[in-house]
């Protein structure tokens, strides 16, 4: 070959690696930020948006003081009870606007008002996942718990029926946001788990240097509470893998969920997610989840797996 067929080659193959580099940056420059990840395990699926459009609203029971209702509503003194969830106000009922959306800082905010019981419930089943969100509490708080700490909590591998517990809430496992209680865990409705703990007064605490692992049936305390002052924004993150579930607040690892299961005594490893309205004014922004395949080094050092 002569020295200006080589050139010539060279020019070709060079214009068609331009060509294809344009078309790629331009790929990028169309994607948005509430398109699912589809590219790299990296990415993030941001789940907000102004018309919550991902979600719907599963609204429980109404406390006897609450005001402004639809004709005929059932209302109801005590909360804490299951029984029919045809008593509850239903799928998509939010007539008070319990669950709502600002936009601050060009950044979707959710505001939950706290004032009814209910469940903002993802519209995606989620499996081997690590999802993080922002949480801040609000001032307002609502009947029945009035006078209790202000409660909320992020349900993860919901399944079945909506209003299993409470008339409300899935059949899930919950990871606790509560006033000084970020990170417990809390079966709801039947499913179940093991976790290294140690038992103080009689309640069970999660403990990352013990041997041994326990069900857990009822309520299960973080191994610290780092949670931050009232008005001020926390980091919570769900790991979720297999039949493993690691809960991280503000970077420090609180708890971990081993052996997963639910009520028929099945492996338990994905579901939908709810969001809780529990009597307490809070919001949450940067609700984002991603795919994985294993967990982070440092999470695995820091949780002694």
């Amino acid at each position: 070959m002569n020295n200006s067929g080589f050139s010539a080659r060279i020019k070709s193959l060079l214009c068609a690696l331009g060509a294809l580099s344009t078309s790629l940056f331009l790929a990028g420059c169309n994607q948005t930020q509430d398109e699912p990840a589809q590219a790299s395990d990296n990415q993030w699926r941001y789940l907000l948006d102004s018309e919550l459009s991902q979600w719907d609203a599963w609204m429980g029971v109404p406390h006897s003081t609450v005001n402004g209702l639809p004709e005929g509503t059932y209302q109801a003194d005590n909360l804490n009870v299951n029984g029919d969830p045809s008593d509850a106000m239903g799928l998509n009922a939010d007539v008070k606007s319990v669950f709502s959306v600002t936009v601050q800082n060009q950044q979707p905010v959710l505001h939950v008002s706290g004032e009814i019981y209910g469940g903002l419930t993802s519209k995606a089943d989620f499996e081997n996942y690590h999802l993080s969100l922002q949480v801040k509490w609000g001032d307002k708080k609502w009947s029945p718990r009035l006078k209790a700490k202000r409660d909320s909590g992020l349900l993860f591998h919901c399944q079945g029926e909506h209003g299993a517990f409470w008339k409300v809430w899935k059949a899930c496992q919950e990871l606790q946001i509560q006033e000084s209680d970020f990170g417990d865990y809390i079966p709801l409705a039947g499913p179940s788990g093991t976790i290294r703990s140690r038992y103080q007064n009689e309640q069970q605490f999660y403990d990352p240097t013990s041997e041994v692992k326990n069900p857990v049936e009822g309520y299960s305390h973080a191994h610290v509470e780092p949670d931050y002052q009232h008005g001020q924004w926390n980091t919570v993150e769900l790991y979720a893998l297999a039949d493993t579930a690691i809960f991280v607040v503000n970077d420090k690892v609180v708890m971990v969920v081993t052996d997963s299961i639910d009520a028929q005594g099945q492996p338990l490893t994905s579901g939908q997610l709810q969001l809780q309205s529990e009597g307490a004014e809070v919001f949450f922004r940067d609700v984002k989840v991603r795919p994985i395949k294993t967990f982070p080094n440092h999470i695995v050092q820091e949780a002694r797996l």
